[in-house]
């Protein structure tokens, strides 16, 4: 049996020719990267300018803002953030402050602690109706919130918790943010069994595991829970608005928009410098534990 020896016979490009291959590949590489660069410029044009557009206008006088779409103001003034830190209907700049800071920390601290112990239950521990409750608890992702308006208001007004920071505060000590559930669910999952396993031959329990064990390995996941929860409650202004009354207990947001009437004379270079220093503890927040975030997202667990 003879072998059949098959050979090319195309013939060979000549020395030059590829060299030329090369560069004009390299050229269309070139382009594109180019392309894709200047897209990205101009997206985040787009994006950034309301935000330097705000910063710019609260050093601007007031009846130089409305009509002004250029970032470089014609005269500036620090007046706008005097007037800011005054505050506003009496009340002071810090104490919008301060409750606005009550009510993120507060979040943050709430979802962390109830969603990690309700994670810790449907990613670890088998009971009768898990796959069920944890379906159900997924199923309240796609009720909109203005659907539980009305019955929570009406819940809340029933029992005397209205103009006070338990509507805002409860469902979040609850495990009422099933989004977090899921996340950290997901997380734990990715853990490794033979943790909880090991750890039970030494003779712990749940409580010992949760705490010793799963809370340490899941930093990433509750510091990206509670940059989202402190954010989300910062920037709310819904829910304050329905419950609240008194402006001594109003956040931030209800702040800004007593600057605006459109019934009298509005300020809005108190407003833009209000929103300027409204918006500076979440860009330090973020800033200092953005790295966690895609971690936590990501839900990388231990690698087995």
């Amino acid at each position: 049996m003879s072998a059949t020896i098959l050979t090319d016979d195309r013939p060979a490009p000549a020395p030059g020719r590829g060299t030329e291959l090369r560069r004009r590949a390299k050229r269309r590489r070139a382009g594109k990267t180019l392309l894709l660069h200047l897209g990205i410029i101009a997206l985040a044009v787009v994006m950034l300018y309301p935000g330097v557009w705000m910063l710019l206008s609260s050093f601007r006088p007031t009846n130089q803002i409305i009509g002004q779409t250029g970032l470089i103001p014609d005269e500036t003034t620090l007046d706008n953030f005097r007037t800011a830190f005054e505050g506003i209907g009496g009340v002071s700049f810090w104490t919008f402050f301060s409750n606005s800071m009550i009510l993120a920390v507060g979040s943050a601290i709430g979802v962390c602690v109830s969603c990690s112990v309700s994670a810790y239950a449907f990613a670890r521990i088998d009971f009768p109706g898990r796959n069920l409750f944890f379906s159900l608890m997924i199923g309240t992702l796609l009720l909109p919130f203005h659907v539980l308006i009305i019955p929570q208001f009406i819940m809340f007004n029933e029992i005397g918790w209205t103009d006070s920071y338990l509507p805002l505060l409860i469902g979040k000590f609850l495990a009422a943010e099933a989004f977090f559930v899921f996340l950290m669910v997901q997380f734990m999952r990715n853990l490794p069994r033979e943790l909880d396993e090991s750890a039970r031959i030494d003779g712990a329990g749940h409580i010992r595991i949760f705490t010793a064990i799963m809370l340490p390995l899941m930093r990433p996941v509750l510091a990206t829970a509670s940059i989202f929860a402190f954010i989300w409650s910062w920037n709310d202004f819904l829910a304050p608005l329905i419950y609240l009354r008194t402006p001594d207990k109003y956040p931030l947001p209800l702040m800004l928009r007593q600057y605006t009437d459109q019934t009298s004379v509005s300020d809005y270079g108190a407003q833009m410098a209000a929103a300027v220093l409204a918006l500076a503890p979440v860009l330090l927040f973020f800033i200092l534990f953005q790295r966690y975030i895609v971690e936590g997202v990501a839900t990388q667990g231990l690698k087995g």
